[in-house]
């Protein structure tokens, strides 16, 4: 059954850019909509001959504070609010002569635009919308009564539905969803300015020619709460990704255990029985080569022995996190080895707790929007695939393997021996090619390691190429249609296959 449109008896238009907004009134005025508007969109249709009323008038209420309150009212807001199949809605519209308004045209100030002008502060702040946002985001929440349309772009669609008869369902839901992109991408961009005010920007971004900033969560948690103790030079973007990777691994491993990060992959992470410092020399011991120059991160009390250790021979870091600090491990840094002086030392006590958050990448013309992975395998149930039994010895290591490869760059391998990782192979197009670096990388140490796959496996070749190493368990996901053939091969070389059936990619 199809939808039946929704006429427009009453239309609210106030825009500042004016382009095609006489047409759009002609339009309404045609279908025989009533016309509200403000200021100069008022001015341009009544210059073109149309009827229109002042929302002054309307409301009963004037405009006031140079215009700061015109549009916020509950005859305005009630009309646009109300659901029209809601009796206890109608009722109240009735009581407080509140009229439906089935349609609202509005495009928001110049923000950005007076920003990139190079715009003084006050003349900023006055293109900070307030009347046009809260009416697009009430018209959008009731879109299956109200067209709301923000964007020059789509009025002649608009004029063609009402032609019609008045606007669909379909056309209603993509304009509403098109306000909140747009409502939302204003708000971070003076949310981002405000941030600007207060010293958030970077020195640059990932190069030198990009411009970056840090604009911290309104609630402060996770990097959002840290605190970059005293000295040292300001945190640069890579310096944020890469410690942002360094925690979201320590975060998911047991305490005392520590992760070194180098281009937001682990490059050395461990585990230990004893103490932090144990957990960081091991981690650091995994790959000394990659580690030097790299961003570390301890999910336990950072005591003097972790500083002396790190202050030692041939070793050099951008930051160090952990959830505390020692004064003296901290006087010990600055004051010991030559680069401390500009090393960045943050602490962050939410280390150890889940992430839980929304995650969001920014693509042309969009944001992509996706929930934490926060799935540990220090949960997982793990399953043996193969003929080959598990040696319940080895059960840490096999976890430790799946929980690094969720963390490095897809398609990705780790091999773990002795609670440390030993090898890594990351962001590389064939599977089989990340073994085969993550094997290169371990060297001897590949004999009697535990291989993790951020995937299953599609073809025998690469257990293959890390039994012939010497790996005597591999964990992954599982899943593919050659699981079998792949299971199997695993079993002539005497390797242990565990499934997870959770895969982690990681792009």
């Amino acid at each position: 059954m199809t939808t039946p449109r929704i006429s427009v008896r009453r239309a609210l238009l106030s825009v500042f850019y004016k382009d095609g907004i006489v047409e759009l009134g002609q339009a309404l005025a045609a279908q025989g909509a009533e016309l509200l508007s403000t200021g100069g969109t008022m001015r341009a249709l009544q210059d073109a001959g149309l009827e229109v009323t002042e929302v002054a008038e309307y409301t009963g209420f004037p405009e006031m504070m140079d215009g700061r309150v015109k549009t916020l009212h509950p005859m305005i807001h009630g009309g646009l609010l109300a659901r029209r199949d809601d009796e206890g809605h109608l009722a109240s519209m009735q009581e407080h002569g509140i009229g439906a308004i089935d349609m609202v045209v509005v495009n928001l100030y110049p923000f950005e635009e007076t920003v990139a002008g190079g715009g003084s502060f006050d003349e900023i702040i006055e293109k900070i919308d307030i009347g046009g946002p809260s009416m697009l985001r009430s018209a959008a929440k009731n879109f299956s009564s109200v067209a709301v349309v923000c964007d020059t772009a789509d009025y002649s669609q608009v004029i063609l539905e009402l032609q019609n008869g008045g606007t669909s369902l379909d056309l209603r839901q993509q304009l509403a969803a098109k306000v909140f992109a747009r409502t939302g991408e204003y708000d971070s961009a003076i949310g981002r300015w405000f941030a600007d005010q207060s010293g958030a920007s970077l020195r640059y971004g990932e190069n030198p020619h990009q411009q970056a900033g840090f604009y911290p969560d309104s609630q402060a948690v996770g990097l959002g709460s840290a605190t970059v103790l005293e000295g040292g030079k300001a945190l640069s973007y890579n310096n944020w990704l890469d410690l942002d990777g360094a925690v979201a691994a320590v975060n998911d491993l047991p305490s005392p255990s520590a992760v070194v990060v180098k281009h937001t992959n682990p490059c050395g992470a461990a585990l230990s029985s004893d103490s932090p410092c144990d957990a960081l020399e091991r981690a650091w011991q995994g790959d000394p080569l990659s580690a030097f120059g790299s961003v570390v991160a301890v999910n336990g009390h950072f005591d003097l022995a972790c500083a002396e250790f790190m202050g030692g021979p041939n070793k050099f870091v951008e930051v160090l996190a952990a959830p505390s600090f020692d004064d003296d491990a901290i006087e010990f840094l600055r004051n010991g080895p030559k680069w401390g002086k500009n090393l960045r030392i943050v602490q962050i006590s939410d280390i150890g707790n889940k992430r839980n958050q929304l995650e969001s990448r920014r693509v042309w013309g969009g944001n992509l929007v996706q929930g934490s992975d926060d799935i540990s395998a220090f949960d997982a149930e793990l399953k043996v695939a193969g003929q080959v039994a598990l040696d319940p010895n080895l059960e840490n290591d096999v976890r430790l393997a799946q929980v690094l490869v969720k963390h490095l760059k897809s398609n990705a391998i780790c091999l773990v021996k002795d609670s440390m990782l030993v090898g890594a192979g990351a962001g590389q197009m064939s599977r089989v090619d990340s073994a085969e670096i993550a094997v290169k990388k371990a060297g001897d140490r590949a004999k009697g390691s535990v291989v993790g796959s951020d995937a299953f496996f599609p073809f025998p070749d690469g257990p293959q190429a890390l039994a012939d190493a010497g790996a005597i368990v591999i964990v992954q996901p599982g899943g593919s249609m050659r699981d079998d053939e792949v299971t199997a091969a695993c079993d002539e070389n005497k390797v242990c296959m565990v499934h997870t059936g959770t895969r982690h990619f990681k792009h």
